[in-house]
Formats: C-alpha cells, structure tokens, sequence
C-alpha cells in the first residue's frame, strides 16, 4: 500500500515544504488538481456533490500543475507526482506532452499523467475547446501524446489532430504512466486501457467494488500488466482499514494527513506534524 499526499487547495507557499517532508517521511507521491480559472456564476453543476455545488471556496488556489511539478520536483529527491485530474481536452494535445515531457525530464521521471474529460463546460467555453465530444478527443489526445513521447520522428493523422513528422524534445527516457480519473462506466472503461484509475471520495466497500469493475474491464479487453488504484477512502482511519483496502485492489491512498490530527485547513506548522504522526501510525506499520 502506497500513500499520495493531496496539495488540492493548500495555500501554495506551503506546497514545497510540505512535499520535502513527504520526501523524507517515505510518502510516495502528490498530487496536484487542476482548473484554469474559478466562475462565480456556473449553470453546469458539480457532478461529485449530491446538490451539484462545488466542495471548495471560491479562494481555493489552483496553481498550474506541471510549473508546480517542476517546482518541487527540484526540492525532492524520490517523491513522485501525478495531476489528479488534468482536464486534458480542455488543451491542445501538443502543449500537453511538452509540459508532461519536459516536468519528466526535470524530475528524473518522477511523473505520471492523470487525466479527466473535464465537467464545467464554461471553462470549456474560455479555452476555446468544444465541451460536446470531450471524451472521444481525450482517447485521441492520448494516442497522439504517447507518440510525441517516442524518440525519434512522429506522423500522426486522426479525426481531431494531425501533424506532419516531426520531434518533440525533450522525450521522456522512461514511459511516463496515464492514469485516468472519473466514476462513470465511459471512466472506468478509458482508465482500464491505460496505466491506472483515480477515484473520488468513497468508503472502502465502495472503492473494493469499483476496483473489481475496473479489473474486470481490464479482464474482457485482454489487457495484462501493472494497474493502479488510486483513492481516497473516507472510512479508513486505523492500519486495519488500509489493509482491508489494499485486498480489495486499492494500491494507493491519496490523503492529506494533517486532517486526521488536526483538520484540513490547519498551520503549516501542524500540517508537518500530522504528515510525521501519520507516517509513524499509519505508513510504519503497514511497511509502506
């Protein structure tokens, strides 16, 4: 069992010494959300809460994630990084794997691309991107962008994206993962062709038969290998409970620490403490 440290909404001047404690305290990874911009007025709703508002404020930070990754990357040494979720179709797939690329190179390969098609059709709207048809253009946007990954030149004609040959440098020396976020059956069939699959909040029955569905997928599509899952559990507290989620398919937990000792929006000074209290109660223990 694995542990992902969640930056979402941590004021951003307290990212790096957190991630460095991560480093140090045998966390394996972060991840870091994604949002252009934050609308006041939405006519789309928030499809992961049951009256559609947003779960955070407004003044949540939303920095970009790969300037991010790069950024800590530099003051870490083992700790790895993954968006959880890039809304990749809001983007041109091309700027997609430079920054992707260039933070692999950076970091030592220390990344993985966790992508979503993305909810808020307005910030769709704002980056000039179609909301209609996400889904169909992010299985494209992957092909092309694990491509433009491949050393040497690449040529690539499709139903959205085309371009001649050409190279993108730098390529990554190690194959950068995919992973892919969402609930819906279109998710968990487009995260069972790749490298793994993010979930959202849920109790740890819920992730064990969400994660047997994946698989399952991945069963009828021939597909073989490695697979992730990442979660966030909301009844895990005590190394029992991680290990219950680890036999039912769970590989990593993606939490904040501090929350489980002294809230979600505490000091950076308690935060630290917390990622140091739940490593020795919680990672020791479980040998991870």
């Amino acid at each position: 069992m694995n542990f992902s440290v969640s930056s979402a909404f941590v004021p951003v001047d307290q990212l790096a010494p957190i991630a460095v404690a991560a480093d140090e305290l045998g966390y394996r990874s972060m991840s870091v959300p994604d949002h252009v911009v934050d609308l006041e007025t939405l006519s789309t709703p928030y499809p992961y809460t049951e009256d559609g508002s947003r779960r955070w404020n407004v003044s949540a930070p939303w920095p970009d994630p790969w300037v991010l990754i790069g950024a800590l990357a530099a003051v870490t040494k083992q700790l790895r990084f993954y968006t959880a979720v890039y809304v990749a179709p809001m983007r041109n797939p091309f700027l997609v794997a430079k920054a992707v690329a260039t933070a692999a190179a950076l970091s030592g390969n220390r990344v993985a691309l966790g992508i979503g098609t993305g909810w808020c059709a307005e910030e769709f709207a704002l980056m000039e991107q179609p909301f209609r048809g996400r889904g169909k253009r992010a299985d494209e946007a992957l092909e092309l962008i694990a491509r433009l990954w491949e050393p040497g030149w690449t040529e690539f004609h499709g139903e959205f994206y085309s371009c001649p040959r050409l190279r993108m440098e730098p390529t990554p020396t190690q194959r950068i993962p995919i992973l892919v976020g969402g609930v819906s059956d279109a998710a968990l069939a487009r995260a069972a062709r790749h490298d793994g699959w993010i979930g959202d909040l849920c109790t740890i029955d819920e992730a064990t038969a969400l994660a047997g569905k994946v698989h399952g997928l991945r069963a009828a599509a021939g597909r073989e290998g490695d697979f992730g899952i990442l979660q966030a559990l909301t009844d895990a507290l005590v190394p029992a409970d991680f290990e219950r989620a680890a036999r039912g398919g769970v590989t990593e937990v993606i939490t904040k620490p501090w929350a489980y000792y002294y809230g979600p929006d505490c000091p950076l000074e308690k935060k630290l403490d917390g990622l140091a209290r739940f490593a020795n109660d919680i990672l020791r223990p479980l040998g991870s």
